[in-house]
């Protein structure tokens, strides 16, 4: 089943879904910056666009197309999409 969501007054636009048993989510976020919070550890990879990641107690890092990188579980992260919207694939991980 298809799950809609929207964070940030919809700058930030997903569809959740599950594969093999396994939570994931698929999106757009558009240009600004935005925290989230993990319960679960979550690996983002970067799908089409630029986005800026700070994983909790971490510095800026730059993540084009096709690279991605993982935040722990119960943690966060900031995020920026850079010269324009950027999509994403969020694969949650489980507990750490």
């Amino acid at each position: 089943m298809l799950k809609h969501n929207t964070y940030f007054d919809g700058q930030v636009q997903s569809i959740g879904f599950t594969r093999h048993g396994l939570a994931a989510t698929v999106g757009v976020i558009a240009p600004g910056t935005y925290h989230f919070g993990t319960v679960a550890a979550e690996r983002m990879s970067v799908l089409s666009g630029d986005l800026r990641a700070r994983v909790q107690g971490g510095d800026w890092q730059h993540y084009p197309a096709g690279t991605r990188f993982e935040v722990a579980a119960n943690s966060g992260f900031d995020v920026q999409a850079v010269g324009g919207p950027a999509a994403y694939l969020c694969e949650f991980l489980g507990d750490e």
